[in-house]
């Protein structure tokens, strides 16, 4: 059975962290393991990596291997350097106390390595937070100072005097008495009476009786023959001398 040292994933949707475990190259990704052997969280700054470092020697002497990203997470913990040493040890290259020795001034620089980083990461973290803070207190500041302004300008506008002149002015043209004199030549107007001259020059117009005297000289022209008309119908009726 072949067994791997490898990554299992844990955690939510964009928030992921890891288990570091030695399973079975046959099983799911997040299925069933042998054993887990330490925690890999990126949500941190710096990310949190531990590893048991015994039982991940204990694999690796066993034939486990590790994938590239648990290989680089055992790096960072000094477990592949420790694995390198005990070879060299067990080819007697090197004696256990070195090895040892070796592999704890590792250690030591490499915490310090990391706690270096730490403080770097804390103090650019705080001295943000401190400009952030300053920022906001400089803009309540600057806004107390506006309405402190703005409350003073307004006191300043109620408490100036009115000027009065205007006022007494209003009150003048208020109390001025209104002139009576169009309101009377209204009245007056309204209550004139009508002049019934032309009603009455109309109404005899209407009753006047109409004149006779042309109809009758039209009637006496109809009927009064015409000079004319006589001299020619006597001088018809003459008899005429050369007829006998």
């Amino acid at each position: 059975m072949a067994v791997k040292i490898r990554l299992q994933r844990h955690g939510k949707k964009g928030k992921p962290f890891y288990w570091i475990v030695a399973a079975d190259s046959r099983a799911k990704r997040d299925g069933k393991y042998l054993q887990k052997l330490g925690v890999y969280n990126p949500n941190l700054n710096p990310a949190r990596v531990e590893v048991n470092i015994e039982e991940a020697l204990k694999w690796l002497e066993k034939g486990a291997i590790p994938t590239n990203t648990a290989r680089t997470l055992l790096s960072y913990r000094g477990v592949m350097l420790k694995h390198h040493l005990n070879k060299g040890v067990l080819k007697g290259a090197l004696k256990q106390e070195k090895a040892d020795k070796q592999f704890q001034s590792w250690l030591k620089e490499k915490e310090s390595k990391i706690n270096a980083k730490q403080e770097k990461i804390s103090k650019e973290i705080n001295k943000s937070k401190a400009d952030i803070l300053k920022r906001e207190q400089e803009a309540n500041e600057k806004r107390i100072l506006d309405r402190e302004t703005a409350s003073k300008e307004a006191a300043a506008k109620e408490e100036a005097p009115v000027e009065e002149a205007p006022v007494e002015e209003a009150a003048a043209k208020e109390e001025a008495p209104v002139e009576e004199a169009p309101v009377e030549e209204a009245a007056a107007k309204e209550e004139a009476p009508v002049e019934e001259a032309p009603v009455e020059e109309a109404a005899a117009k209407e009753e006047a009786p109409v004149e006779e005297a042309p109809v009758e000289e039209a009637v006496a022209k109809e009927e009064a023959p015409t000079e004319e008309g006589i001299e020619e119908r006597d001088t018809s009726n003459d008899d005429d001398p050369k007829k006998e």
